[in-house]
């Protein structure tokens, strides 16, 4: 069921509910409409089955109330038919002919309630308000969970190649247990999307997800961090804290970059993964904790291992489960699905270029995902995430143009914005260097015929004023003016 929200009325109260009466009988409809309107209810009419059938198709209603003996197609009939579309949406059924068997037969068809004419009116209001009111309640906890549970669930590692489904499969297997996991890839890559995609799908999905930025602080703070310290233990120390280890007890501890962890520090990590137990800093008191692990790194660890610098013992501790995350370049045919997942999350967040359902608008012209697709991603998924996201703050149509695009991503293409001898293109301009050329040299004509006011160019161009301020930095416009 859509999510359905309270509208201003010209009498400043809120509507409470669509409902939709359908019903054969002119007077019936025009009654109910009379009583529900009254109580600030939007009201529709439907004079036979089919109608009522269409309109619900909208699935824009609140609550129905259906006759039971019409014409044309039976309630009945429309109700087995509506409730193989929609499941959730109150229908209550209000016939003449009352009795304890038709009223059963109805509710087990999918009926939320049952009425007889003539109906008591204050009852009526009542079931009405309490049943959409349940209904929404039920709507909204169970939105709130989704959204809880499905924050860092699969659907939201978005991916459809091979190599993806293959490492969503194993995350599959893998969060059930308890077993310490290994997540490696370069950075930008999701790491971290896929520790937290393990806890929220684990038994441990109540407990405390707890992030480490290992590679921050010195190796003392660091300790300090994880295991706690008691009051007066080191200069600063003006009181007990607990450590992440403690926090995470009964969750998960997340680690990212391992690599970059001291010796010393490794030893005292070891000792946690194998024993369960550490001693905060200052402290004598052993602390017991049931933490699961989840490391990451975009460092070879083998190689550190070779090289004395990351203990042995330790990787392999932490490498019971392995998780490498393949670079975006080695699986395009996932950029589509991430630039629509990423194009609807960042219209949502800046308000623009919606549909009806939530769903973006926006889409990159041919050329523009041309580029896309061609391109090497060093940042990988994060860069791709960051070019969307600009491309929504700069788009003036639901056509997203290359021109929107980084200058990295344009530079690797070859377009480039240069003149020969003679003040045009070179010969070998690209399709995208003509376009460019021309959109600088349009846009130079009208700021000059504007005395170089920007805002009135770009009320001459019909674009945003940020568009005309990104494209005079891209195609470098001086941006004089005459005095």
């Amino acid at each position: 069921m859509p999510d359905k929200l309270p509208l201003d009325v010209p009498d400043g109260d809120l509507i409470r509910g669509r409902i939709l009466v359908v019903d054969d009988e002119t007077d019936i409809r025009e009654s109910l409409e009379a009583l529900l309107t009254l109580e600030n209810y939007s009201v529709d009419q439907a004079q036979n089955g089919v109608e009522g059938l269409r309109k619900m198709e909208s699935g824009r209603y609140d609550l129905v109330l259906l006759d039971l003996m019409m014409p044309d197609r039976s309630g009945m009939e429309v109700l087995r038919e509506a409730r193989e579309r929609d499941t959730e949406t109150p229908i209550i059924m209000i016939t003449a002919y009352g009795s304890v068997e038709v009223a059963v037969n109805a509710l087990k068809a999918g009926a939320s309630s049952y009425f007889s004419k003539p109906w008591d009116n204050e009852k009526l209001l009542i079931e009405v308000e309490q049943m959409i009111a349940r209904t929404r309640l039920e709507h909204e906890n169970i939105q709130l969970k989704r959204a809880l549970k499905q924050r860092y669930s699969f659907p939201n590692i978005v991916g459809r190649s091979e190599r993806m489904l293959r490492i969503l499969d194993l995350v599959g297997q893998v969060a059930p247990s308890r077993a310490t996991v290994l997540v490696t890839g370069e950075t930008g890559t999701g790491k971290e999307l896929i520790a937290k995609a393990i806890h929220a799908n684990s038994a441990r999905a109540d407990g405390a997800f707890v992030a480490v930025n290992t590679g921050s602080g010195t190796p003392d703070l660091l300790e300090a961090a994880l295991f706690g310290h008691v009051k007066g233990s080191f200069t600063g120390a003006i009181a007990s804290r607990k450590g992440y280890f403690e926090t995470a007890n009964k969750g998960t501890i997340f680690f990212d970059e391992i690599g970059t962890i001291g010796q010393e520090t490794q030893a005292k990590l070891l000792r946690v993964i194998q024993e369960r137990e550490f001693m905060p800093v200052g402290s004598a008191e052993v602390i017991r904790v049931d933490v699961r692990i989840i490391a990451a790194t975009n460092a070879d660890l083998r190689r550190m291992v070779e090289e004395k610098t990351f203990r042995e013992d330790l990787y392999y501790r932490l490498n019971v489960i392995n998780i490498n995350l393949p670079p975006l370049r080695e699986r395009k045919e996932d950029i589509p699905l991430l630039v629509e997942h990423f194009f609807n999350r960042y219209c949502r967040e800046n308000g623009k270029f919606l549909e009806p359902d939530g769903r973006s608008q926006l889409r990159f012209d041919a050329d523009a995902m041309q580029l896309l697709m061609d391109y090497n991603w060093p940042g990988n998924v994060r860069e791709l995430e960051n070019a969307v996201e600009r491309a929504v703050v700069l788009a003036s149509s639901p056509s997203v143009p290359a021109d929107v695009l980084p200058d990295s991503i344009l530079q690797a293409a070859g377009v480039r914005i240069r003149q020969d001898a003679f003040g045009g293109l070179p010969a070998d301009a690209s399709l995208f260097e003509e376009v460019a050329d021309f959109e600088r040299r349009r846009i130079a004509e009208i700021l000059e015929a504007v005395n170089w006011s920007q805002t009135a160019a770009a009320e001459r161009l019909r674009i945003p004023l940020s568009t005309l301020n990104q494209k005079i930095k891209r195609l470098g416009i001086d941006p004089k003016r005459k005095g």
